[in-house]
């Protein structure tokens, strides 16, 4: 009896320290998410997402933490604020956060996720990435396009001189030199007239009119991304409008590769001259031993390069000398240090912007308080993390704040004021190693083409400072000028900025 009493008595302790163990090991494996807003059912915090989303997560941070987690509609969201979330992010776990989310845009307007922009992490993106960095973005080839991009900044410079003393907008002109820029370097000619008059299958206006339209669509809220059950019924009319836009991208594509085609059989021995060139090669390759391209494939890496270097300049430009006109002492000195290190008698060549500190400080505090990429590209969890303590799912989808850290007092003296000075002395880039401070993002999703959009907006602004005076049309003070944004890919400008140049240096010293 006494020894049947004890086995009962043992029996009931093994059995409670079970469940006390498989109660532990229940709490232990409970997921520790990141802090944020209590989702609703359905839209989960949607409706906490304003007409600028990159300042609606900002001030939700501003409460949650430099990392939170939010529910939009039914995927889940995290954000990164601070310059450690992103290296976290970007840099220490870049392997597990390489890829990207499907959305409407990247299968509509991206040629079904093979762009580079949202091609998922793997063998297509890697190859694609290689073929941009090995044979577009070399040093030695941008080089080469110098001559290029000295002829599309001549004629820059020749139109504002036309047009002196009379308003301009600004962007008008920094857009037609960026656009030109990139066409000659990637298709080997510019493939839109410059006006109506002219025979082309396309005209600047309208070129300029689906790259609009394109950013728009890649950065806009779409409800079908968000809760998937209702994207048939496409609520906002986006996939609509962007299987309109695909087409006409197709029809713009195809004449430019029917060009290439033509030349390319007249020559007996062809050598490729530009990016297309050398993209149609490698899909008419039939023994090629990396993933076999296609030409939409072509469309889709050939889209990339013409659309996400031209407008990002153009509204780095644009926001840059809204704010130094806002501040005309700061023109001041930037013309001080050209006027002393460039001299009166001739124009700044690329060379030069090395040795122009002040200049190069400007570029820098444009890019931390007018970042283009205001939200990074969104990343996806290939896998399930840890960053700093907190449980990332398989999944989710991770944003990278960049104009959330520029406006951090935490990071930055008084943020919201434009002082180039902040930069002088500091070894601090933009080239994905200072995470304060990422206009072209960092790691693996990095933008490929940094150097050369480095190049065309330094070299730019240098000869529009150099060679111009510029002041606001009549009647228009420095505080009058709003620098309200509108949120696409690209947060540009509300309202576009109009000045009146004079010329300082004559154009024959060009």
């Amino acid at each position: 009896m006494e020894a049947s009493s004890w086995a009962l008595t043992v029996m009931a302790w093994l059995a409670a320290l079970a469940f006390l163990s498989k109660i532990s090991t229940f709490k232990r494996h409970q997921p520790k998410f990141p802090p944020g807003p209590k989702p609703w059912p359905i839209i989960g915090n949607l409706n906490l997402i304003g007409a600028h989303p990159h300042q609606s997560l900002h001030k939700l941070s501003q409460k949650y933490g430099p990392i939170m987690q939010l529910k939009l509609g039914s995927v889940s969201v995290v954000v990164a604020s601070s310059p450690e979330m992103a290296k976290q992010f970007l840099k220490t776990h870049d392997h597990i956060f390489a890829s990207r989310p499907q959305t409407a845009a990247g299968k509509y307007i991206s040629y079904n996720y093979t762009d580079l922009l949202w091609a998922p992490y793997g063998p297509y993106f890697r190859q694609a990435r290689k073929i941009y960095m090995s044979e577009v973005f070399t040093p030695k080839r941008i080089e080469s396009y110098e001559y290029i991009r000295v002829e599309e900044r001549s004629a820059l410079l020749s139109r504002l001189l036309a047009l002196s003393g009379k308003p301009i907008r600004v962007k008008e002109h920094l857009v037609r030199l960026t656009l030109s820029v990139i066409s000659r370097i990637v298709l080997g000619n510019k493939y839109f007239s410059e006006s109506e008059s002219e025979t082309s299958e396309i005209t600047f206006k309208e070129f300029k009119q689906m790259i609009d339209e394109w950013l728009f669509l890649n950065a806009a809220l779409n409800i079908g991304d968000w809760i998937p059950w209702l994207s048939f019924l496409d609520l906002q009319g986006y996939v609509k409008r962007m299987k309109a836009l695909k087409k006409k991208f197709d029809r713009f594509h195809d004449h430019v590769f029917d060009d290439h085609k033509v030349k390319r059989e007249a020559e007996k021995d062809f050598v490729p001259k530009d990016m297309v060139d050398l993209l149609l090669q490698l899909a008419d390759d039939p023994n090629t031993d990396h993933v076999k391209l296609t030409y939409d494939n072509v469309k889709g890496l050939t889209q990339d390069l013409l659309l996400g270097g031209a407008d990002t300049s153009a509204t780095t430009l644009e926001w840059t000398m809204s704010e130094l006109m806002k501040q005309p002492h700061l023109i001041n000195k930037a013309t001080e240090e050209l006027d002393r290190v460039i001299g009166k008698d001739k124009w700044v060549e690329e060379k030069d912007i090395p040795q122009l500190p002040y200049i190069n400080a400007i570029m820098k505090e444009t890019m931390r308080k007018h970042p283009v990429a205001v939200l990074l590209a969104p990343h996806s969890a290939l896998e399930d993390g840890n960053i700093a303590g907190y449980d990332i799912s398989k999944g989710s989808t991770v944003l990278i704040n960049t104009w959330g850290m520029g406006r951090d007092p935490s990071i930055w003296d008084a943020p919201q004021e434009f002082r180039p000075e902040r930069f002088l002395g500091k070894a601090i880039d933009v080239k994905g190693q200072y995470f304060e401070l990422l206009p072209f993002g960092s790691g693996r999703r990095m933008c490929p083409g940094y150097n050369l959009g480095l190049k065309v907006v330094s070299s730019t602004l240098a000869n529009m400072l150099h060679g111009f005076e510029w002041k606001f049309p009549d009647n228009v003070k420095p505080e009058d000028l709003s620098m309200e944004e509108v949120y696409s890919s690209g947060a540009s400008r509300k309202f576009p900025l109009v000045a009146v140049t004079k010329p300082r240096l004559p154009l024959h010293l060009y």
